[in-house]
């Protein structure tokens, strides 16, 4: 099928793509008929003003929409803008529920376009990946900086896990995990060597069961005599310039042992030949008889009563 010359709808090309001012009036028959003035460059048209120009460029959109239009190009507007509010004719962005230019949908903090890059939101506003950690992400306290990935959290505050470290030798925590002081971290062993009593016994740090006495505090295991460092199994010892003491011992050192029986004196005593004896076992070292009166005569360091002294060394 040939196209005639005298076909109304093709014997006229498309008309050009240029600005137009479009004057509309009816005809008798109820359609419309349309003059078109070109703007060319002889016409006397006054400049735009700035105030103008977002006008202009409105007007300039509606021309290219009506002429793309009337070559076939349909020209749909696919919403208004969250930003700017005006139609949205070509490519846009669908976030936070709304559409956008993707010119206008830019970060609230730096105004960075977000189109080609993620973006976190906050109270319905977007934000790129730097600004919404500085200002919003927890902080660190020990570097002070956002935390942005891991987070740990101990002592009420939030740490970046690799500068959460003890407080004396720099290093991480391990299974034991770690002791607090002032409000700072310690590893278990900086924590004992640094804040927990010494034993007055081995001179270790004491770190569970203990025992304080003689001005002391001691493993329970190092709370022995001084001198035969056997334990008080009876519960009961005495203390000698700081040191525990069985009552043997402490007698022993006091010179308070009977120089009798060897067993210590705790009530009254007789003190003859420099040593201290019980009154029963003060006796003639001969005969055994109780010296009762306090007379003996010596013989190399031992008691004897007159009789036996007599008999044997006159």
């Amino acid at each position: 099928m040939s196209l005639g010359e005298g076909d109304p709808d093709y014997a006229t090309p498309p008309p050009p793509l240029t600005q137009k001012q479009s004057l509309k009036k009816k005809t008798g028959e109820g359609q419309q008929e349309s003059k078109e003035s070109s703007s060319t460059a002889g016409s006397e048209a006054k400049p735009s003003t700035s105030s103008e120009k977002p006008d202009s460029i409105d007007d300039l959109l509606g021309g290219l929409s009506s002429d793309l239009e009337k070559i076939g190009v349909r020209t749909t507007a696919k919403g208004h803008c969250a930003s700017c509010k005006k139609c949205i004719v070509g490519k846009m962005i669908t976030a936070l529920g709304e559409v956008w230019h993707p010119e206008h949908f830019v970060c609230v903090a730096c105004k960075v376009e977000l189109g080609t890059t993620g973006f976190f939101e906050r109270d319905g506003q977007p934000y790129c990946n730097k600004d919404y950690h500085q200002l919003f992400s927890p902080r660190c306290a020990y570097c002070k900086g956002p935390i942005m990935q891991n987070i740990l959290t101990a002592l009420d505050q939030t740490w970046h896990p690799e500068h959460f470290f003890c407080t004396h030798c720099g290093g991480l925590f391990g299974p034991d995990g770690f002791l607090e002081k002032d409000g700072k971290p310690y590893c278990c062993t900086d924590f004992y060597q640094l804040f927990a009593p010494k034993c007055s016994g081995c001179g270790e740090s004491v770190k569970a069961n203990y025992l304080t006495a003689a001005n002391g505090t001691w493993h329970p295991e190092c709370f022995v005599c001084a001198d035969c460092l056997k334990p008080f199994t009876d519960g009961c010892f005495m203390e000698l310039d700081g040191r525990p003491l069985c009552s043997l011992h402490f007698h022993s050192r006091q010179g308070t042992l009977c120089g009798g029986c060897g067993n210590p004196i705790t009530g009254r005593c007789i003190s003859a030949l420099d040593r201290k004896f019980h009154p029963e076992h003060f006796v003639c070292a001969f005969c055994l008889r109780t010296l009762r009166q306090g007379i003996f005569k010596e013989q190399k360091g031992k008691p004897y009563c007159t009789t036996c002294y007599d008999k044997l060394f006159v």
